[in-house]
C-alpha cells in the first residue's frame, strides 16, 4: 500500500527523497528547540540578549528550511512521515 507521506526510494528520485528525510529530521529538531526556547522564555531564565539571539536563530532556521523545501518542491506536510499505527512523526501545528 502506497502512502504519500512514506519515504519510497526510487533511483531517479533518490536525491529528493534523501533531502526529504534530512529535512524531516531537521524540522523535528527545530520544533523541539522552539518548544524548549518557549519554556525558557516563560520561566524567565534567559537574558534579553539571549532571548533575542534564540529568536533570531529560530527565525533564520525557519527561513532556510522554507528555502530548501521550495528548492526541492516539498511542502511542510511532506516532511511529516507516517509512522503507521503510531501516527504522524511531527505534531500538527
Amino acid at each position: 500500500m502506497t502512502h504519500r507521506n512514506r519515504v519510497e526510494l526510487e533511483p531517479d528520485t533518490v536525491e529528493r527523497d534523501l533531502v526529504k528525510l534530512v529535512l524531516t529530521v531537521v524540522e523535528l529538531l527545530r520544533q523541539l528547540m522552539e518548544r524548549q526556547a518557549l519554556r525558557r522564555f516563560d520561566t524567565g531564565e534567559l537574558s534579553e540578549d539571549q532571548e533575542e539571539r534564540i529568536g533570531l536563530t529560530l527565525m533564520l532556521l525557519d527561513d532556510r528550511m522554507t528555502e530548501l523545501r521550495e528548492r526541492y518542491g516539498l511542502r511542510p506536510e511532506d516532511l511529516n512521515l507516517d509512522l503507521g499505527p503510531l501516527g504522524p512523526l511531527l505534531p500538527r501545528e
